[in-house]
């Protein structure tokens, strides 16, 4: 069974009945070319394989009827204008990150990640399980989008720095590039904050115009060439414990598409999520292997460091409570994120624990 076939009987259930109701709108409706921008340069490991991943698979669902023009950063708008884009118009869809518009709205950090906030588990058990969907299309009519989660890149790490950080006064005045709500928290800690996108990382370090960075994780932070500059990483970092990647279509231009159209997008969207998750899952432990071997120094942030990232997050975090949809979403997210964490902690990671303890001693 060829890629194609397994994701329409899987997704839409039902072998030839389903291929039919499929296919059949779409042929009456006519092929379709949608246009969509990107917060990514092309090739950029991860998380432009999650574009290529979406643009594919909708085109394999729609057998060819409605495809996907994918522009990379700067082909047609640049990399943080992409939201504006959609919005206005003057594309149909874009894939990025929520976080990089919580100019536009607090909330929609919820749908990337927030500080202290969910594994991709945990993630997927609010967006899929329980309201986290329906939450993240009604955020997203305000603004006259339709979004779904599209790329995971699972927990980010702590960061690259030019020398070890021992306390919470070495954030002071650290030049430090983290978007989204997680780059509030290091303000709060004296950091100078800069929202770069990832293609601007590498020059933005290696001119001194930052000290410090994030990105994502061993694979795609050595393929960026972090490690040529910064020799000091964090793997485990506090503010994106599981990082999603969307899709958000133009409203109007969603709901004109054919009902099987919209229903290929949103499996395309899901199929390409878990996809991507396990992309980088698999390549980011041979990634840390090559980068230690590298001669970069793995370090790790002292308590006292996590408990003013717990601190300041707490702050960031309530510091948009009033606003109604904002209150929604964040008792949403943190409800059942407590609740699955609660079941995560007696199952899973005491399986993990107890295995890893076995197996090393064997």
């Amino acid at each position: 069974m060829d890629r194609r076939s397994f994701l329409r009987t899987s997704a839409l259930g039902g072998g030839a009945a389903a291929a039919a109701s499929l296919a059949a709108p779409a042929i009456a409706q006519g092929a379709r070319t949608l246009t969509m921008v990107a917060t990514w340069p092309r090739g950029l490991a991860g998380v432009w394989d999650s574009v290529e991943r979406f643009s594919n698979t909708v085109s394999e669902l729609t057998d060819g009827q409605l495809t996907i023009d994918a522009k990379a950063a700067g082909e047609l708008v640049g990399a943080l204008e992409v939201f504006d884009a959609v919005t206005s118009g003057q594309a149909d869809l874009y894939h990025g990150c929520e976080y990089y518009f919580i100019g536009q709205h607090p909330a929609l950090a919820y749908f990337t990640t927030v500080p202290f906030g969910m594994t991709t588990p945990e993630l997927m058990t609010w967006y899929y399980g329980q309201d986290g969907m329906a939450l993240h299309h009604e955020l997203g009519e305000i603004f006259g989008l339709r979004g779904f989660l599209a790329g995971n890149t699972g927990a980010q790490g702590g960061g690259w720095f030019r020398n070890p950080v021992t306390s919470a006064a070495d954030f002071q005045g650290l030049k430090f590039r983290m978007p989204g709500l997680g780059g509030e928290v290091m303000a709060k800690l004296g950091a100078s904050v800069q929202v770069l996108p990832g293609g601007e990382i590498y020059q933005a370090l290696s001119t001194g115009a930052l000290d410090a960075t994030e990105w994502i994780g061993p694979w795609s932070d050595e393929k960026l060439g972090l490690q040529e500059i910064a020799k000091n990483y964090y793997p485990a970092g506090f503010h994106e414990p599981g990082a999603a990647l969307v899709v958000n279509a133009n409203l109007e231009v969603f709901n004109s598409l054919s009902a099987s159209h919209q229903k290929a997008i949103e499996i395309a969207a899901a199929e390409t999520h878990q996809h991507n998750y396990g992309l980088f899952l698999a390549n980011n432990g041979p990634a840390l292997e090559r980068l230690v071997q590298s001669g970069v120094q793995i370090q790790e942030f002292s308590d006292d460091i996590w408990d003013a990232f717990g601190s300041a997050s707490q702050e960031v975090l309530g510091q948009y409570a009033g606003d109604p949809i904002y209150d929604k979403i964040y008792k949403s997210a943190m409800d059942s994120m407590r609740s699955s964490a609660q079941w995560l902690e007696v199952s899973d990671n005491r399986y993990s624990t107890q295995r890893n303890r076995v197996l090393a001693a064997l």
